[in-house]
């Protein structure tokens, strides 16, 4: 790549590290056990030019600062065990920037609706795992994406002012569908009735008031003089139920990293792309000893500990190529280093599972695995001597559309993979299974085979007919049918994969975080290349124009 290509890639390239002296979106204080995020969003701060953010209106840029801030709060404050939302203006949030929707390209609007997605999925993850509630106190107008927003929340309240409101209003205004789960939360969490949902979202100026609350939209209206008093009260209700201990918390330091043509570069992660051939390859890699046993030694670490500096650069690695590489289709994902300190580290992991930093570093591997799991990008993993995937680094290859496996025979070196206990559901994919019961659709007996087997280290052989892999070819065969493999893949359509993917990889389970991708993928892909959204009279497209809209009436 010349140097004119190279300064224009990285002038466009999105960067998804930040910290609080860049925030410009969120303002956030700390009041002991409660945390309250300000929504108060500069309209000239969108992450890229042609648009302003009004109405705290949020584009990529604004959920990257909303990413950053909670990783802080699960990590850097353990004190903290109720969020917070509210506004700093009239509006709570009016959701995803339309003017931002309307010029972007297709790939940017899906690629930013699913880490929008998984931001508040985090929310609900947290929730469920880490002692953290999430209250919504909308205190202004919340619509569209910042509905969304407070229904990721446990709690949803809204100001009694005769004014303000909740709305889906994508489909009546912009022919389009909410983008991140909104729908699917509506029915799946709120239980909203059908027909009330049905009104609710066909309609503009949303519904508000005691119809809010009679229609589960919302856990409660408040008066506007009592609004801010009964908020603090009830956050510190749930804080009490909450087990995160307090005391000193765990600064996350900046990643050391390299980025140039061929990819992204850190110590424990490498990411090598091969631009002719569309694919890249993802090398994770083992610390060279093991690491500390005690929860107390563990902290000492903190971001050094290697499990955590091992995830947060590969989350980190993820993103930027699912964003900044778009025609890398195929993710070649590879493990180096000695297996059994993998398992040390697994171990310890298992056996501090219950001290909030270590729950915190799980959680935080269980959501960027699951990054793995619902990227539209092809995944093989190349199991070959010298590798290390055993335990968690396992689930890396058990996330893959395909694994191959170097049966060596010639005496260069063994090759072997090991199950340990966190296998067995301590990672979860999005559809809350393990992979392994992914893999066999939950029957017994194949699932057991491998659970005796936890801690040994399985030959090729061993592994094919245990169906942890997918083929073991000899030393003669390797080379050949990996690249046939790679350049098969790599010929055909990206759009038709993404499909196939999205289907086989979560089989016959499902739950509300897969109905989420599953809906983002089926129904707003197709809705966001139709032209009755972004043709050139679409809804997408004229509003705020003063131009009317014309669809095409035909039913698809």
């Amino acid at each position: 790549m010349d140097a004119a290509i190279q300064t224009q890639a990285a002038a466009n390239r999105v960067d998804y590290q930040i910290d609080p002296s860049k925030y410009q979106h969120y303002k956030v204080t700390f009041d002991g056990p409660v945390a309250t995020l300000t929504i108060d969003i500069n309209e000239d701060g969108g992450i890229r030019p042609g648009y302003k953010l009004k109405l705290n209106s949020y584009d990529l840029g604004v959920d990257i600062e909303l990413h950053d801030i909670m990783q802080r709060i699960r990590f850097e404050h353990p004190e903290v065990k109720t969020v917070v939302f509210n506004s700093a203006k009239k509006v709570f949030c009016s959701g995803a920037n339309i003017y931002m929707l309307g010029v972007s390209t297709h790939a940017w609007k899906v690629n930013f609706c699913k880490f929008t997605n998984e931001t508040r999925n985090g929310l609900e993850d947290s929730s469920e795992h880490s002692g953290l509630k999430f209250i919504a106190a909308c205190n202004g107008t919340t619509a569209g994406g910042g509905y969304e927003l407070a229904l990721a929340c446990d709690e949803i309240y809204l100001i009694d002012d005769r004014n303000s409101s909740v709305s889906l209003p994508e489909v009546p205004l912009l022919g389009v569908l909410p983008g991140t789960g909104g729908l699917t939360r509506v029915t799946d969490k709120r239980k909203v009735r059908r027909d009330h949902a049905d009104i609710f979202c066909t309609i503009q100026e949303g519904v508000r008031g005691q119809r809010a609350v009679d229609w589960k939209l919302v856990d409660g209206v408040i008066k506007q003089q009592q609004f801010n008093d009964e908020i603090k009260k009830r956050a510190l209700e749930l804080a009490e139920q909450s087990d995160r201990p307090g005391g000193q918390g765990v600064a996350l330091t900046p990643l050391k990293r390299t980025i140039d043509d061929k990819g992204y570069h850190y110590e424990y992660v490498d990411t090598q792309i091969d631009r002719a051939a569309r694919s890249v390859t993802i090398t994770v890699k083992a610390p060279a000893a093991t690491g500390p046993k005690d929860a107390a030694a563990i902290l000492a670490a903190g971001t050094n500990w290697w499990p955590l500096q091992m995830t947060r650069e590969l989350d980190d690695a993820i993103l930027n190529l699912r964003t900044n590489e778009l025609e890398v289709g195929l993710w070649i994902i590879k493990t180096e280093g000695n297996a059994d300190i993998v398992l040390d580290y697994d171990a310890a992991i298992d056996a501090n599972k219950g001290h909030w930093f270590v729950r915190e570093t799980l959680g935080f591997m269980r959501r960027t695995f699951s990054r793995v799991d619902v990227s539209s990008r092809s995944l093989y993993a190349l199991i070959e001597p010298g590798s290390c995937f055993a335990g968690s680094l396992l689930e890396l290859a058990l996330a893959c559309d395909r694994s191959y496996m170097l049966d060596t025979t010639d005496g260069s070196g063994v090759n072997t993979v090991t199950p340990s206990v966190l296998n067995f559901g301590a990672l979860p994919m999005a559809n809350d299974i393990s992979r392994l019961e992914a893999r066999f659709y939950k029957e017994a007996a194949p699932i057991a085979a491998i659970k005796a087997k936890i801690g040994a280290k399985l030959t090729p052989a061993e592994a094919v007919e245990l169906g942890l892999v997918t083929a073991a070819p000899d030393e003669l065969d390797w080379a050949e049918e990996i690249r046939i493999a790679c350049e098969e893949r790599s010929a055909l359509s990206p759009d038709a994969l993404t499909g196939l993917e999205a289907n086989l990889r979560f089989g016959i389970y499902e739950s509300m975080k897969t109905r989420v991708f599953g809906r983002l993928s089926a129904w707003q892909n197709w809705i966001f290349i139709r032209p009755n959204a972004v043709g050139e009279f679409g809804a997408l497209k004229v509003f705020g124009k003063g131009v009317k809209s014309k669809f095409n009436w035909e039913r698809v």
